[in-house]
């Protein structure tokens, strides 16, 4: 299937109050709401993201949960009928201080962020550009950038590269180039180690 300057988003995916960058991708079943994708950003079938802001070029496998709903538990009470009153009662609205405080605890994830399958990133947390995620991971704390995290209780088990590679990233910043650009870099992409390709594109 070929991308576009438009979002492609599946006929089953529910979408509200985001914005969606270019060349990006929702799957089927997914459930976005108030959260940015940026560009060439993709999520796949049954994903769930809320009060989050995703950079460019993240790659976001399925069943993949971002800032999932949270309770408040330090009420006598930490169910729903506390604040989606309107469920419950005639009369009764919402309460809107809950979700305001849902709002305050947004999810940020970088550029170029690997997410594997059934990871859950809770409320609060910084995933860095460059990080990878592995599979079926509970995200509870920051994650920093090129950092690969593993595990319920998500801990750093080593970097993608070292700092100072990680460092001429950044400095390049490869994922605000233009289309035309990347498509020229593309064989370099492909091909040339890391290093190499940080030499030859000035990073």
């Amino acid at each position: 299937m070929r991308l576009s300057e438009h979002p492609t988003i599946h006929a089953t995916a529910t979408i509200r109050a985001c914005r969606l960058g270019r060349y990006t991708e929702v799957g089927a079943a997914c459930d976005l709401a108030e959260s940015e994708l940026g560009d060439y950003s993709y999520i796949s079938p049954g994903g769930e993201v809320i009060y989050s802001t995703i950079g460019k070029f993240c790659s976001i496998a399925a069943a993949v949960r971002i800032n999932p709903g949270n309770h408040p538990h330090w009420r006598a009470s930490q169910s729903h009928f506390t604040y989606r009153s309107s469920y419950y009662f005639d009369g009764e609205a919402d309460e809107t201080e809950f979700f305001d405080w849902r709002r305050a605890q947004p999810v940020t994830i970088g550029h170029d962020v690997w997410i594997g399958h059934g990871v859950t990133i809770l409320a609060g947390v910084n995933i860095g550009t460059g990080a990878i995620i592995g599979a079926g991971a509970v995200v509870a704390k920051d994650v920093g950038p090129y950092e690969i995290a593993v595990g319920v209780g998500a801990r750093t088990i080593k970097r993608r590269f070292p700092e100072m590679i990680a460092e001429r990233l950044f400095r390049l910043s490869w994922w605000d180039w233009d289309h035309e650009r990347l498509r020229a870099a593309l064989p370099d992409f492909r091909a040339l180690p890391i290093e190499a390709f940080l030499d030859r594109h000035g990073g």
